[in-house]
């Protein structure tokens, strides 16, 4: 198919996307618990029925044996063993399939505490040169900060919807601008999904800086708050009816120039929404560059969440005086919609597993209900797939060396069961910090609307 004109189209042969997540290449074979009878009633006489009519015929009956077995091999995949986490009747859980962190914590604490104070403490090391010596920029910066006073007549409108949370919406955005740019596209302000999870209306200038935004990026990607008059005109100021080109998750780059391009010119613009994840990690030096200035060097938070910032950050050096005024900064993933999409089991019992049902269903609305899921902590577990409590993520930052004289800063959303596993994360480090802890109430109001 012929290719539409792309600035960004000579710059080198499509790489190809990397491998996809360990959650979706494991354990493909789903099976729910029911049905298995008739499965195996229907293979059965399927087989049957091949094999009969094989032996009615003269000179081909060597292949009844193949049919047979082939026909029993269907039949017992049907089963959709999960060998990885079958447990003997009453027997022991494998290993590493429950969460035993806390009688771990309980044994190592002791040690710990002799531990406390000691000499050396791995907070004077984690700025050490050398340490930083192999560090390298994500692009090649020189091709997109030079870029071009005059942009080539852009090929049509691209809009796309930023779903997910703060992070995912980061990222669609870089995503946004390497895409726009591949295609010679004129990209408008990325609209924020009102997700059903974070419940946060925020759009694009109350957390970005968008006139910087704009300007950082002008020599690159053409940029538009909104669709002009007669755009809007032709979709009926409707947003929604442009057309909702339905990309796949980690997209290539010919994909976008052999699908997305020739609808964007014939219908001057398109709309791709959920925008998260759709374009590859390996793409071309010109693309990734793209990437690269739009997330360091075009995204800044709005002003107001600026000075808050380095306000915050001010008097966390301030308390940090244990450390000559370094500190480690932590950002805890054990939100309950986290916990919750994990499908991982901890230790609260029927009532986390409640809670946890319940916030499934809310956040994702029978998602974890559809035939055939079916929900499996053990090997979850087992795979690396939970979240870590905030008493395993102190305990591992103590494997690493930093002792209980430490300033830990905390950013998270409202931990699930925050009382319960905070604790053992403030026992290991007294001098920890939230922004609850270094901001004012009033400072933090016109911030409460947002989750993000």
């Amino acid at each position: 198919m012929p290719q539409g004109h792309s600035r960004l189209g000579a710059g080198g042969r499509s790489t190809p996307s990397p491998p996809s997540s360990p959650r979706f290449r494991h354990g493909r074979n789903k099976s729910s618990g029911g049905g298995r009878g008739s499965k195996k009633s229907l293979v059965e006489k399927l087989v049957l029925a091949v094999v009969s009519a094989v032996f009615r015929r003269r000179g081909v009956l060597l292949f009844a044996p193949v049919l047979y077995i082939t026909g029993m091999v269907l039949y017992m995949g049907s089963f959709g063993f999960d060998v990885g986490v079958r447990m003997n009747a009453g027997g022991p859980a494998p290993p590493g399939s429950v969460y035993r962190s806390p009688q771990v914590f309980e044994k190592l604490w002791p040690l710990m505490e002799n531990e406390s104070n000691s000499s050396f403490n791995a907070l004077t090391m984690a700025w050490s040169q050398t340490l930083h010596q192999s560090w390298q920029p994500c692009g090649s910066m020189t091709i997109c900060q030079t870029g071009s006073k005059e942009l080539p007549e852009s090929n049509g409108f691209l809009i796309i919807e930023a779903n997910g949370g703060l992070n995912q919406q980061r990222l669609s955005i870089c995503d946004a601008v390497a895409v726009a740019g591949l295609l010679n596209a004129t990209l408008v302000i990325p609209i924020f999904h009102l997700n059903s999870v974070w419940q946060d209306s925020s759009n694009f200038s109350d957390i970005f800086d968008e006139d910087f935004f704009i300007d950082s990026l002008k020599n690159n990607v053409k940029i538009v708050r909104e669709l002009p008059e007669d755009m809007l005109q032709q979709f009926d100021y409707n947003i929604s009816s442009i057309v909702n080109l339905r990309v796949k998750g980690w997209s290539t780059r010919n994909h976008y120039l052999e699908k997305v391009l020739p609808r964007m010119k014939e219908l001057g613009a398109v709309r791709i929404a959920p925008f998260s994840n759709r374009l590859a990690n390996a793409v071309p030096s010109p693309v990734q560059c793209l990437r690269c200035l739009a997330n360091f060097e075009a995204l800044r938070f709005a002003e107001p969440i600026r000075v808050l910032a380095e306000r915050m950050v001010q008097r966390m050096t301030r308390r940090s005086s244990e450390g000559g005024g370094r500190y480690v900064s932590v950002h805890l993933r054990f939100e309950k919609d986290m916990v919750a999409f994990s499908c991982c089991k901890y230790d609260g019992g029927e009532e986390e597993k409640r809670e946890m049902d319940i916030a499934r269903e809310k956040g994702w609305r029978g998602k974890f209900r559809r035939k055939g899921r079916v929900i499996k902590p053990g090997a979850n577990r087992m795979d690396g797939k939970c979240p870590l409590t905030p008493l395993e993520v102190g305990m591992m930052l103590r494997g690493m060396g930093f002792d209980n004289t430490t300033s830990v800063y905390v950013a998270a959303g409202k931990i699930y069961k925050e009382e319960k596993f905070m604790a053992p994360l403030k026992l290991m480090f007294p001098y920890l910090q939230t922004k609850n802890t270094l901001a004012t109430p009033e400072e933090l109001a016109p911030f409460k609307i947002g989750s993000s």
